[in-house]
């Protein structure tokens, strides 16, 4: 069993692993009206992802941290770094990236897709389709209140 976690503000944490943000606005790894739930393998790499996209002049006073429990057993595909084009890590995000979570939720055939971050490229991120039959499998626990500290936005 593994524990991902998610921050978010807490108006979104009702459901943290619906997915909805990536429906909406996309990410690297998904196009917007793409239903993926991102999570790191690590609290300090979900605070990194989150952190990086932060306004150090309007930092939000209400974050959560979402953890969920996922069974070794719940199917799952990963894509290796040295597999992806040299500039995968650039920003913004090259659309091939996005169209591998794209296709990776058509297919439905595993519930998780682990992806190098971009910002800790040993490190992986955990996409999970909310929509795949083995998602009911993952233990989503109640958020609680995340407090950081100030010198992250220094």
């Amino acid at each position: 069993m593994i524990r991902v976690y998610r921050i978010l503000r807490k108006r979104f944490a009702k459901t943290p692993f619906d997915g909805e943000g990536a429906h909406r606005y996309g990410g690297r790894w998904s196009s917007p009206g793409v239903r993926l739930a991102y999570a790191s393998e690590h609290l300090s790499l979900a605070m990194v992802e989150y952190f990086v996209h932060l306004d150090r002049d309007d930092p939000p006073p209400d974050l959560v941290v979402a953890a969920a429990d996922v069974p070794d057993d719940v199917s799952r595909v990963h894509v290796a770094a040295a597999k992806l084009p040299a500039t995968w890590r650039q920003t913004p995000a090259l659309a091939e990236l996005a169209a591998i979570g794209d296709r990776f939720v058509r297919r439905r055939r595993e519930a998780i897709l682990l992806v190098p971050s971009a910002l800790a490229p040993d490190e992986f991120n955990w996409l999970l389709n909310p929509d795949h039959p083995d998602f009911r499998r993952v233990r989503v626990y109640p958020p609680e209140p995340f407090s950081y500290d100030s010198r992250f936005l220094a």
